[in-house]
């Protein structure tokens, strides 16, 4: 009789995880802004003792046109090992790839060819809209019971109400919608959990029509996108209570939450303030019975002559950070955040949650700067740090320079590019490596956005054990 064992991927705390061994692939979501070629996959290798270090030595395509794929993860990941949910025997091969234009969710198989992921199936717009009322499917989260989809939009071309889509494990059927009881929440974008505690935290962008065709700049001055972090009961899937960051502060994307599951506090990324172009990382944490959410970082505007910016933010005369992306390395000591206007990466130790020390910043792109890579300092480049992914022992941190193809035609007009880079992390500083910058024709005129690695990354993973 043949003995069923977890997947190795699978670890049942962050310590573990850390310990594992290091990534040999990276698989990228890279889109098509002009819809004219399809989307793929690409798959590079980082493997530093590689002779192809450096390079995409896979691709895979997707059959139709415009999906812009998004934020794609795992079926299964460590949260299978969880004893309220257990599902120990499934294991982390297919990638959920979400298309945020076309709504089309598709199921790659990394097993066989891990270099070519085979498309197994895909989740058709309809299905999605017809069986949980959603569209414009954005983030996916392996969790208990399934894999957790948010979405943007409703179904039959409803702005909203956005929300969680929940997807089988094995057979990638839509179950259904996961709220039950959703409570005055509206707004969706990003949704992870505190899952030894039962706890599902929430957070807001815009409706469809909101993020369309880029930032509507009527409705960022009218404070009109989402400003307020949702929580939830995990189990009973019933809306908790709503925090709201302030009406100035637009956007609340990005959230990202303790590995540690004793801990029952995360931090959330705010794009703007509208009322000094600043941005922002928040920390929600107990207060007694009830949530709270306390600035912990603010990252200024940078003046600039209004000649140099692009006309969505001329008026301004000064460049907004936008931090787009945040993540959390899985020892919860470094919060890394892309300033995606600037150009900028920073590092800051978060042991302190409430007090986080700023440890390290690296200059690439930027709307004015146009900072080169170290290996090409002759090249100056578009776009900046946008999706950053960390690896599980920390030590290497990824980014990816595009962020939406909608705001990348605003915020670089001229063309933001294509390029991926890769730095080094250590409790002294972190710094490029410049063996590994893969750009232009490597994407084959896709523009790169996130980032997925091989056995699982800083963002994919939830920890039921301490």
């Amino acid at each position: 009789m043949a003995l069923w064992k977890p997947d190795p991927t699978f670890y049942p705390s962050p310590r573990d995880a850390a310990a594992g061994p290091p990534e040999k692939l990276a698989y990228v979501a890279a889109f098509d802004r002009a819809a004219a070629e399809p989307d793929a996959i690409a798959v590079l290798d980082v493997d530093p003792d590689s002779a192809s270090y450096g390079d995409v030595v896979g691709w895979s395509e997707l059959p139709g046109l415009g999906d812009e794929l998004h934020h794609f993860g795992w079926n299964a990941c460590s949260s299978a090992l969880c004893p309220g949910s257990p599902h120990p025997h499934v294991e982390r091969r297919y990638l959920i790839v979400p298309g945020l234009r076309s709504s089309d969710i598709h199921v790659l198989d990394t097993k066989d060819d891990p270099l070519k992921p085979q498309l197994v199936k895909t989740i058709t717009a309809a299905e999605l809209a017809g069986r949980a009322g959603y569209s414009r499917p954005h983030t996916v989260h392996c969790g208990p019971e399934g894999l957790y989809v948010t979405a943007l939009g409703g179904a039959d071309g409803a702005e909203g109400p956005g929300g969680i889509a929940l997807l089988d494990h094995t057979s990638f059927e839509v179950l259904g919608r996961w709220e039950v009881d959703r409570g005055p929440q509206f707004f969706a974008y990003d949704a992870w959990w505190h899952i030894a505690h039962d706890v599902l935290v929430s957070s807001e962008w815009g409706t469809p029509s909101m993020i369309e065709d880029g930032v509507v700049g009527e409705l960022l001055l009218g404070r009109e996108y989402g400003h307020s972090l949702h929580f939830w009961d995990l189990r009973k899937r019933k809306h908790v209570q709503t925090v709201d960051l302030g009406d100035q502060h637009q956007m609340v994307l990005e959230l990202r939450p303790a590995h540690d599951p004793t801990k029952q506090y995360g931090f959330a990324g705010v794009v703007v303030n509208v009322e000094d172009l600043s941005a922002s990382v928040w920390l929600w944490h107990r207060d007694g019975d009830a949530w709270a959410a306390t600035k912990v970082i603010i990252i200024p505007a940078e003046p600039a002559d209004a000649a140099d910016l692009p006309p969505v933010i001329a008026p301004f005369g000064a460049v907004p950070p936008l931090v787009t992306d945040i993540d959390l390395s899985v020892d919860d000591q470094w919060l890394y955040v892309s300033c995606w206007g600037t150009g900028e990466l920073k590092r800051y130790d978060v042991s302190d949650p409430f007090h986080p020390v700023e440890a390290g910043s690296v200059r690439i792109g930027g709307i004015v700067d146009r900072a080169p890579h170290p290996a090409e300092p002759g090249l100056p480049l578009a776009g900046g740090p946008q999706m950053v992914e960390v690896s599980r022992d920390g030590r290497r941190v990824y980014v990816t320079n595009s962020l939406y193809g909608a705001w990348d035609d605003q915020f670089y007009p001229d063309g933001v590019g294509a390029w991926m880079a890769k730095l080094d992390s250590t409790p002294e500083g972190f710094t490029f490596d410049e063996r590994f910058f893969p750009h232009g024709d490597a994407f084959r005129g896709r523009r790169p956005h996130q980032t997925r690695l091989q056995g699982g990354d800083a963002s994919s993973d939830s920890y039921c054990y301490p």
